[in-house]
């Protein structure tokens, strides 16, 4: 089943203070870029953050790990009442950022 448009929508909207963030559709769900890094997905309407150690340790309680699809390595998955939680969205993606390597310049032939 593919993201509603609704749904990434107002995950753009509680995560509106962070300057530089955006989706691009990709198969009928989506990739959520802060800045320049791919930070999260949101497949079959759920929110899933790239696992780094920090975004580990801050999410505590909340930790959950999914494969957001079948074949992919395991994500923060965020439930649906955590994604109510404007402020601590907002961190978990500023901690998240920071502890991801710049993507890699791709060769023009």
């Amino acid at each position: 089943m593919a993201t509603k448009v609704s749904t990434i929508e107002y995950i753009e909207d509680q995560l509106a203070d962070l300057e530089g963030i955006r989706s691009q559709k990709m198969f009928g769900e989506y990739a959520l870029y802060f800045k320049d890094k791919v930070v999260a997905l949101v497949c079959d309407d759920t929110l899933f953050i790239k696992i780094t150690t920090g975004g580990k340790a801050f999410a505590l309680d909340h930790y959950e790990e999914e494969c957001p699809y079948p074949g992919a390595k395991p994500w923060i998955m965020v439930n649906e009442d955590l994604l109510e939680e404007r402020e601590w969205l907002t961190e978990l993606i500023e901690i998240t950022y920071a502890e991801l390597p710049l993507p890699k310049l791709k060769k023009r032939h």
